[in-house]
């Protein structure tokens, strides 16, 4: 309670209670300085930039489908290829703009050994984009 009492036989301690208007005087005085500044602190240049209209040029490039089988044999979109072959053929698909890119297809059980082989004579002959594709579900 915040009256005191003269009687001395029922003393109470310190009053404990926090005063709190000062702190609303204080904050409500803060609300009204940042509603104020806050419109002045927001400059805008206006500045009218070109409008550009353009469409994306969506050419993908061709891709070859080179396949390896568990016995060793090559295949080049579906046909069958020999490991000497290869050099020129990747040497002439280097030459297409826009280059096309070489998707390998391994089977589970080929020997990396040979799909090594065969990224070498790609990169040798300047295919830059090279990609493995795998069936998830195997």
């Amino acid at each position: 309670m915040a009256f005191g009492s003269f009687d001395s036989s029922r003393h109470q301690g310190p009053m404990a209670e926090i005063n709190v208007v000062p702190l609303v005087d204080v904050m409500l005085v803060l609300l009204v300085i940042f509603i104020i500044t806050a419109p002045l602190l927001t400059n805008a240049v206006k500045i009218d930039l070109p409008k550009a209209s353009s469409s994306p040029n969506i050419t993908k490039p061709d891709h070859i489908d080179f396949a390896i089988r568990e016995d060793g044999n090559f295949y080049w979109n579906g046909e069958i290829v020999e490991k000497e072959s290869l050099p020129t053929r990747f040497a002439l698909e280097v030459k297409k703009q826009p280059q096309p890119e070489l998707h390998i297809r391994a089977d589970k059980l080929a020997h990396y050994e040979l799909v090594a082989q065969v990224m070498s004579v790609a990169s040798k002959a300047g295919l830059m984009r090279i990609g493995f594709v795998t069936d998830p579900t195997q």
